[in-house]
């Protein structure tokens, strides 16, 4: 447990908000996955050690999430970040597999390599499901490759 604080404490280290870009395989447990871009904003300052996110998820197929929830950045090193993530959302099926519910939780687990710049590249699994809230429930398994910018870097000189 105080390996775990300690991780997730260096993690509070003065990271900036961010503006993360995703691509990957949605539905990946079959074989006519589909592919998916992801957006996400990712908030710094949070709850304790919880910090918010928002983001949306759209395949070829035109299945869309819109989401909102909750990441931990943990640090296993200088500049490997691990981040467990839980969020729900809105589900349109598209021309996609119904997963049963227009409600969807997702969660995941997401690994980084943060340069010296903040700027971050990582690769993610999650899993989309309606826990159950309905019938028809089969689930979607995401992965994706992430590439996660920092708001200020907009705006500072670059070295």
């Amino acid at each position: 447990m105080a390996l775990l604080t300690s991780a997730v404490a260096r993690a509070d280290s003065g990271d900036p908000d961010y503006l993360a870009f995703g691509a990957g395989a949605y539905e990946i447990e079959r074989p006519d996955h589909e592919a998916q871009i992801r957006a996400e904003y990712r908030f710094a300052q949070g709850l304790w050690y919880l910090k918010p996110m928002l983001g949306v998820l759209v395949t070829n197929e035109k299945t869309v999430l819109g989401y909102g929830g909750f990441r931990i950045d943990m640090y296993l090193a200088r500049h490997w970040v691990l981040t467990p993530n839980f969020a729900f959302g809105g589900f349109y099926r598209g021309d996609g597999r119904d997963l049963g519910s227009a409600l969807e939780f997702k969660s995941g687990l997401e690994l980084d390599y943060r340069m010296d710049d903040h700027t971050r590249i990582g690769v993610a699994f999650d899993h989309i499901s309606n826990a159950g809230i309905t019938k028809t429930n089969p689930g979607a398994n995401s992965a994706v490759l992430y590439y996660a910018i920092p708001i200020n870097w907009f705006s500072t000189p670059k070295r």
